[in-house]
């Protein structure tokens, strides 16, 4: 710049065009270092179904496994925003087409890559493409899907009822809140599953828990559980949620997720508390 202004000419005209000249290839730099800047902020499109290639497997447990997939580069984010889920592209038994949606577990602090826990059912149509998905593989994904909107320290707390898979959206809004520093917003989980091994990312529970004390906690529910138990059993009662999550209020919010059947009864049990409908949501 400082070699270009030394040899100026000196008609003011000429100066003047050379420094409109000067502006445009600013102005046209900036605007690409931004609109790069404005594509890398997520690798997800709502349409158009792109693929992502499955780098690690791991078995967590009889039938939960954790796959994560690598986003184009080591900085590239997926671009989800917290409590909303992807659909995923596979094929069943038979090859016909299945669409399912699901939620990572991971976030965009989680840069180059995402992870989806997922637990296989022996007659799951999506199941038995996960069970065939080998490193090296690729995910077709769509996104970003889903009603919730995140906004920290939007409610005093969140009371949180999920069963099963359904754990996966309450793990991703849970690490947002806690590892947001600027928010304040408590926890209470209350997670139902039919036996221990059932139970997905209990280690990292248990260690919200004591990472964030006073923000951060969870009652298990079992229906058969093993001989020695602190939870509950059987299932997540009226009783039970009253004690647990915080009473009905307009600071509060209660997410819930699962099976169908027991997304129902966990409706019946907030209206029967007295939570509004404004005040619960279900994923």
């Amino acid at each position: 710049m400082t070699s270009m202004l030394a040899h100026l000419p000196d008609d003011p005209i000429a100066v003047a065009g050379v420094a409109v000249a000067v502006l445009a290839v600013c102005a046209g730099a900036a605007y690409f270092l931004l609109s790069s800047k404005k594509k890398s902020k997520g690798c997800l499109d709502p349409e158009t179904w792109r693929s992502f290639r499955l780098v690690k497997r791991t078995q967590v447990s009889h039938n939960v496994v954790k796959f994560r997939f690598a986003l184009p580069t080591p900085t590239s984010v997926l671009g989800l925003p917290i409590g909303q889920h992807i659909s995923c592209l596979g094929k069943d038994k038979d090859g016909n087409e299945v669409i399912k949606p699901y939620t990572p577990t991971t976030l965009d602090s989680d840069i180059g890559y995402f992870d989806l826990v997922i637990k296989i059912y022996p007659n799951g149509a999506m199941s038995h493409h996960f069970s065939k998905l080998q490193v090296g593989d690729s995910l077709s994904v769509r996104g970003p899907k889903g009603r919730f909107r995140y906004t920290p320290g939007s409610v005093k707390a969140f009371g949180m009822l999920a069963g099963g898979t359904g754990l996966t959206p309450m793990f991703q809004v849970s690490r947002a809140v806690l590892e947001n520093s600027k928010d304040s917003t408590k926890i209470y989980l209350i997670y139902a599953n039919v036996t221990f091994d059932d139970i997905l990312l209990k280690e990292e529970l248990d260690s919200f828990q004591k990472k964030y004390p006073g923000r951060f906690s969870v009652h298990y529910v079992l229906e058969k559980p093993p001989q020695i138990w602190n939870g509950s059993i059987g299932y997540i009662s009226k009783e039970l949620i009253q004690s647990f999550c915080p009473a009905p209020s307009s600071d509060i919010q209660i997410l819930r997720c699962g099976p169908q059947m027991m997304n129902k009864a966990m409706q019946a049990h907030l209206d029967a508390l007295g939570y509004s409908r404004d005040m619960q949501f279900q994923f």
